[in-house]
């Protein structure tokens, strides 16, 4: 297994700034979409931006949905690639890759607040707070940090959940189960906070 980092290529955007990020923190990465370099890369990220379905078609024609969930190195998705391990997505009613039990929904457009309904534009674009850490992905990292999300969709609070936000309704934030690892936000673009968690995915064993 080599030293570098697999960050897996699919018809998603935000590979390219994820790939910057890393390079930033002096890590070895390359952008792939060769299961083989994938599965022989001593860590793997799934990041993007874009539509669930044209996107799980993509990895399904090429085989890469079954490559991602037999991985036994450390994974981390981002944003998209959060919700594409997921159940299932309302986005496109797509059957995703099952990695994480739980589901990916649509932000409401409105939440009832007493008399009041509050209201809020989607998708979400802009900094939030993230709290209620459960993961070594967030070590060092003080309470209530600040990162950078654009989505409309968002993972439903489960078992699973390792970090947590709110917009409109309280979400996850960040998702694990064993070598998996996920975030809805984007950390390349997240300044000190984002290289953070950058570098404790990094030092993973």
């Amino acid at each position: 297994m080599s030293n570098t980092i697999a960050i897996i290529k699919y018809n998603a955007g935000n590979v390219q700034s994820v790939l910057y990020a890393l390079q930033r923190l002096g890590a070895e990465a390359v952008v792939t979409d060769n299961a083989e370099t994938i599965r022989n890369a001593a860590k793997v990220i799934f990041p993007g931006v874009g539509h669930a379905t044209p996107a799980m078609q993509y990895l399904r024609e090429r085989g890469l949905d079954e490559v991602i969930t037999s991985l036994q190195q450390p994974v981390l998705g981002i944003c998209l690639g959060l919700q594409l391990m997921c159940n299932h997505s309302e986005e496109g009613d797509t059957q995703c890759l099952g990695i994480f039990d739980t589901e990916v929904k649509l932000f409401p457009s409105g939440t009832d607040k007493g008399d009041e309904t509050i209201t809020a534009k989607i998708p979400q674009i802009g900094w939030n707070t993230i709290a209620q850490y459960q993961s070594v992905l967030f070590n060092g990292l003080p309470e209530s940090s600040y990162v950078y999300s654009v989505h409309s969709y968002y993972a439903a609070l489960s078992k699973a959940t390792t970090a947590q936000t709110a917009y409109i309704i309280p979400y996850s934030a960040a998702l694990q189960k064993d070598n998996f690892y996920a975030v809805q936000f984007h950390p390349e673009k997240s300044g000190q906070a984002g290289a953070t968690i950058l570098k404790n995915f990094i030092a993973l064993p």
